[in-house]
């Protein structure tokens, strides 16, 4: 199966970057399934139903959350209306939604897609997000149930996204990380076949503090003082995240390539 996954879309200038190069991606890598983070998409704090709608229209399958999944409150209502829209597994056991969900790819294949929050540094303690992996992993085990399966592990920790990439090897097809905002270059294939990326950057004006136009960030660090509020970068946006290949039989990983298309970063995809 050929699978893309989209990093943190930000702001406008992130969706304007997935509604241009989304459409033709999917025809000419002749992709079967497409993930994307979306949780930024919406001013850089959350996402409406409106922008998932509009996401979904450019090709993705899925949209994934993470910490901001509510900040745009119609989300509440939206998500319950929208299968296709993924939010954290371990967020508060009250919360709209599902944090996992199996969906259908072409020829009748079955994909696994569950996003789960990190502990370390966030500003919640959210559940245990290993525990919530085990119990989903489990119950759809690849070459049974499933023929691929992505993890979403949205957190701040380099070392714990890592440590999620390793529990999971084997028993996923991808463990890719999201919200810091900024591409890390370690794609690799771990050694129980399962694709890892620490994070996956956004889809979003690079000519910015992590997507957010650069004056007031810049203020704050310098001065330890805010003036106004913070808003995203409108340049053009780079479309950032990971190209994989899987086995249907086994559900492991054959291939796995970076991707960037647009804006300030080198351009990269599968040839």
């Amino acid at each position: 199966m050929k699978i893309l996954f989209l990093g943190d879309v930000m702001g406008r200038a992130g969706r304007a970057a997935v509604t241009a190069h989304l459409p033709q991606l999917r025809d000419a890598w002749r992709l079967d399934f497409v993930v994307v983070n979306g949780e930024n998409a919406t001013s850089g704090m959350g996402l409406s139903g409106d922008h998932a709608k509009l996401l979904l229209d450019a090709g993705a399958d899925v949209v994934t959350l993470g910490d901001h999944a509510f900040d745009q409150k119609d989300m509440l209502t939206f998500i319950e209306s929208e299968p296709r829209v993924i939010r954290p597994i371990n967020y508060s056991k009250a919360a709209p939604g599902s944090g996992a969900r199996v969906f259908s790819a072409p020829g009748g294949r079955k994909v696994l897609v569950a996003q789960v929050l990190g502990q370390v540094f966030m500003k919640r303690p959210f559940d245990d997000p290993f525990s919530a992996l085990d119990a989903v992993l489990r119950q759809y085990p690849m070459g049974g149930q499933v023929q691929a399966s992505l993890i979403d592990i949205h957190c701040e920790a380099t070392s714990e996204k890592m440590a999620t990439g390793h529990f999971c090897d084997g028993r996923a097809s991808i463990v890719v990380g999201t919200h810091t905002h900024v591409p890390t270059s370690d794609a690799m294939i771990l050694t129980g076949g399962t694709a890892y990326l620490t994070d996956a950057g956004m889809c979003g004006d690079y000519n910015s503090v992590i997507g957010m136009e650069k004056t007031e960030p810049m203020r704050r660090f310098v001065t330890g003082m805010p003036k106004a509020r913070f808003t995203p970068a409108t340049a053009e946006a780079t479309l950032s995240g990971i190209y994989v290949e899987t086995d249907d039989r086994t559900g492991k990983a054959t291939r796995i390539e970076m991707v960037r298309r647009g804006g300030l970063l080198p351009q990269a995809g599968p040839s």
